[in-house]
């Protein structure tokens, strides 16, 4: 039998056991959870986010290098080069990951031995800090201790404290120390300023413009050398316009780089800061097709990370190549009538306010622009002499009120709204509403002269009446002689929406950046209502008059006007072109609310303003080779510009709108001129001119392209039209 003290020693024993045996089951059940923790986590990272980690991993090594391939050429519908690229050599740096701000130096001023860099682009900036830099402990001593302890005790964080401090020492760096800098270091500060412009793994030109045969040897022979590291030689690309047509565009420089506004858009699309991109125009709208492609390389590291081979991965592309709808022959055929007309009219009288002149013509069948003409007269220089400027742009961007020429588009509205019929006779009379000025026909200001006119010789006559009893009728409104007139202001909007359907006071659709709308007029007076019928309330492009009249050839299919026709494989040596890699389809954009009867019986009108015995543009269209149908157009405005000593002065626009042949339109055009005299009882007919002598020239050389070779004429897109929406 135990002793009570044997029967505690033993009872200890166990309760120590026990709690040893739990506790060890405690620590392996921790170490259960720890290891399946251990396992969760590495089946997380491998499983679910493997996939992650491996193209982080290639977004670590591969890098888009920017090797300068070629940029898309850009051809004319003849297949003549309009841009080009001139190879030119270039001297180039690029920076590692790991590089030193100091090894950076080094390089700059060997490369400043072996080529010349004007520091003209050369800041203050950066003459401060290279000042500082060369002269740290000099620079130092210009913040005093005091200074430096209230700065530091400023509530602002480490960053914010350096660069307090560092803009108090520039500060004080004064004009004769910044004078101390010799030439020889300002040609390094010039370079090593280019060095550091953009970012690791990213070349940066260095020199690419008068890059002489010797340097260019010079360095090249230096490659390899130990002080000579991320330096290279290499074919850079000046782009070269054989054409001064504006909408061809413009591209930014390495040194421009990428619009601060559109750095975001670009980054995200794997462009580099100092990338040239399109600033404007064709070369803006068409950049993803005419931007090459970069090479890529994989970036070999050492343990710590430097960068110590890249392997080629992916060759670099040229950019493809556009073929526009634009003949150059044709276009430049067309400039010079209109540079001619635009002389004459500013050595004529009345003409102050002469500047611009526009000429648009269009394929109504497909949307084809087939020449696109805007001609600007500059100041006078010293010896009174004028420049005339490309404003090609101006066709699409600058709104003017056109006057008459927009006639088909009221009377078609008047059809389809029921304001009037086919043949509906109205009396052409000068309409007096209120107090204010009798409106009238040009034909007939006489008041209470009352002459009878069909929708046909409304057209053949410009009768500005019957555009305004069309408007009446549209709004539901009653006339009486002197009495107010109360004009719904959702009458305007019916209008508007109509007008919209042939392209005026819209977009068009064409593929060219910043295109303008014109401008809508804010008063909504019953008289501004019936000026709005006859084309001076809202303004409008020359473009959108050109879509306007290619809809009614067209049989009320509005086509989307589009420049270019091709985009194709790079050409390999400029001269023929590359294998077509897309063709721009005709796109429909709508078809107007009218039947074939309606548009067919416009054009008989339109056709009379020619052939009719008091058709307006008889005179100017007699003896054709060929059948034809236009409209003419006069609006008085008032000319604008606080900055002129003419702000305020009356003026006159013209314009002229047609289509030909009559039976199978193939050409559609539109000719305005703003601002043509200060003297509306007197207008010259240079719009008029204008278009015939577009007219025959385009005739001429169709038939001189067919006599050359027959088997290069086209036929319209008949069969591959697309309508809106579609794409």
């Amino acid at each position: 039998m135990q002793t009570p003290q044997k029967r505690r020693v033993s009872l200890a024993k166990a309760k120590l056991k026990n709690h040893t045996i739990f506790r060890m089951n405690i620590l392996f059940f921790t170490i259960f959870l720890l290891f399946s923790a251990l396992i969760l986590r590495l089946g997380y990272l491998q499983i679910v986010k493997g996939e992650d980690f491996t193209l982080a991993l290639a977004r670590t090594e591969e890098v888009a290098i920017n090797t300068s391939v070629p940029r898309g050429r850009i051809f004319d519908s003849e297949g003549r080069i309009q841009v080009d690229n001139k190879p030119v050599n270039a001297i180039t740096y690029t920076p590692m990951q790991t590089t030193k701000r100091s090894e950076m130096m080094e390089v700059a001023a060997k490369l400043a031995t072996l080529i010349e860099k004007e520091p003209d682009k050369v800041t203050p900036r950066d003459k401060q800090d290279f000042y500082i830099s060369l002269n740290l402990e000099a620079a130092n001593e210009k913040v005093s201790e005091e200074e430096r302890l209230a700065i530091q005790n400023e509530d602002i964080t480490e960053k914010e404290k350096q660069r307090k401090l560092d803009t108090l020492i520039r500060d004080r760096i004064t004009d004769e120390e910044l004078a101390s800098l010799t030439s020889e270091e300002l040609e390094v500060l010039a370079i090593y300023r280019e060095m550091t412009s953009g970012y690791a793994l990213t070349p940066q030109i260095i020199k690419n413009e008068n890059v002489t045969p010797e340097e260019f040897a010079r360095v090249s022979e230096r490659l390899t050398d130990p002080d000579m590291k991320g330096v290279n030689t290499v074919t850079d690309w000046e782009r070269v316009r054989s054409s001064d047509l504006t909408i061809l565009g413009t591209t930014t420089t390495p040194e421009q780089g990428i619009p601060s506004s559109d750095l975001e858009y670009y980054l995200s699309r794997d462009y580099s800061r100092n990338d040239r991109v399109g600033r404007s125009f064709l070369e803006q709208q068409y950049e993803s097709v005419l931007q090459g492609q970069k090479s890529v390389v994989k970036s070999i590291t050492d343990g710590r990370g430097r960068v110590i081979d890249t392997v080629p991965e992916k060759e670099g592309e040229p950019g493809k190549d556009l073929v526009l709808t634009i003949d150059s022959e044709m276009q430049a055929a067309m400039e010079e009538i209109v540079e001619k007309k635009l002389r004459q009219l500013k050595a004529g009288p009345n003409a102050q306010l002469v500047r611009d002149a526009y000429l648009v013509m269009m394929d109504p069948r497909t949307g084809e622009i087939l020449s696109l003409v805007g001609k600007r007269l500059s100041d006078p220089d010293e010896n009174g002499q004028r420049e005339i400027l490309d404003y090609a742009y101006g066709t699409f961007t600058a709104g003017h009120e056109v006057g008459s020429s927009i006639k088909g588009a009221t009377i078609l509205t008047g059809y389809s709204e029921g304001a009037i019929g086919m043949n509906s006779v109205m009396i052409d009379e000068p309409l007096k509403i209120g107090n204010d000025r009798p409106k009238a026909s040009l034909f007939n200001r006489t008041l209470f002269n009352r002459v009878p006119v069909n929708d046909l010789t409304a057209i053949e006559l410009s009768s500005n009446v019957y555009m305004f009893k069309i408007a009446l009728g549209l709004a539901g409104a009653r006339y009486q002689y002197g009495e107010p007139i109360n004009i719904p202001d959702s009458s305007f909007n019916i209008m508007r929406n109509s007008f919209a359907q042939f392209g005026l006071g819209v977009k068009t659709g064409i593929d060219l950046p910043n295109e303008g709308t014109g401008y809508e007029g804010t008063d909504l007076m019953a008289g501004k209502f019936l000026d709005l019928s006859i084309g001076q309330f809202d303004t409008y492009t020359t473009l959108q008059l050109a879509q306007y009249v290619s809809t009614i050839a067209n049989d009320g299919y509005r086509m989307a006007p589009h420049v270019v026709k091709e985009i194709r494989q790079p050409s390999i040596d400029g001269v023929n072109l590359g294998a077509i890699d897309r063709i721009i389809d005709p796109r429909v954009l709508n078809r107007v609310d009218n039947s074939q009867a309606e548009i067919d019986r416009v054009k008989e009108g339109m056709r009379r303003v020619y052939t009719g015995s008091r058709g307006t543009a008889r005179r100017y269209f007699e003896n054709l080779g060929y059948t034809a149908a236009g409209k003419t157009g006069t609006a008085q405005v008032t000319f604008y510009d606080s900055s002129s000593r003419y702000n305020g002065q009356t003026s006159i626009n013209t314009s002229h709108v047609g289509f030909a042949p009559f039976d199978n339109p193939e050409v559609a055009y539109a000719v305005l001129i703003p601002y043509i005299t200060t003297n509306d009882n007197k207008v010259p007919p240079a719009s008029n001119e204008i278009a015939r002598e577009a007219l025959d020239k385009y005739f001429e050389l169709k038939n001189k392209k067919v006599s050359e070779s027959p088997d290069q004429i086209r036929e319209p897109f008949s069969d591959s039209v697309i309508e809106e929406g579609d794409e």
